[in-house]
């Protein structure tokens, strides 16, 4: 069992459930989509965060501190997507049937969390944090992996269904519009949170 196991629990609750560009995202997704056509998203990123935590846990960590600028290059082009991402979600169609809108793919969640800025710096301070070198390092990736991944399930899961919750109120084309103007603008202002 690892020794901190109360701490990391708390830090992964913490940064998987808090306002981030994968939970706003879900959030919007449920919105317009449902659950149902909003899983392939869920999946992505439940398996992209812990492949990408497990590819830094595994020797990126070691990369990114002889290269720091990597990791800036990864944090610079991620807020690049979101700005993109942010724009398309406040200027969907806000038809009810939401012909128009696509859902978001398991292979283009999957991918974006290499490029998503909160989950890059959440996987350096995870394995900054809670792994170490040496004979308990496996003991210790095993136990962060799996504990990030159970929170990334509960996470995204109850931003999607609160998407879904929230579309109840969806009486007209004007909550519409502004519920995906109010998402993009969350999405900016994750943005803002990882430079300061």
């Amino acid at each position: 069992m690892h020794p901190e196991i109360l701490s990391l629990s708390l830090f992964m609750f913490v940064t998987s459930c808090s306002p981030g560009p994968n939970n706003i995202v879900a959030s919007h997704s449920g919105f317009n989509h449902g659950i149902k056509k909003s899983i392939p998203l869920i999946l992505g990123v439940i398996f992209g965060f812990t492949t990408m935590l497990a590819v830094v846990n595994f020797g990126l960590i070691n990369i990114f501190n002889i290269y720091p600028i990597i990791q800036e290059t990864l944090i610079i082009t991620g807020t690049i997507f979101l700005i993109y991402l942010a724009y398309k979600i406040s200027f969907s169609k806000s038809s009810t049937d939401n012909k128009e809108l696509k859902p978001v793919n398991f292979i283009e969640t999957f991918f974006f969390q290499f490029l998503n800025p909160k989950g890059v710096i959440v996987a350096v301070i995870a394995v900054s944090t809670y792994t170490e070198s040496g004979i308990n390092f496996l003991n210790y990736s095993i136990w962060m992996l799996g504990i990030a991944f159970m929170f990334a399930i509960i996470s995204i899961i109850f931003w999607t269904l609160l998407g879904r919750f929230m579309r109840k109120f969806a009486t007209n084309e004007k909550f519409i519009k502004w519920f995906n103007y109010v998402m993009s603008t969350l999405l900016l202002l994750c943005i803002a949170t990882f430079y300061y």
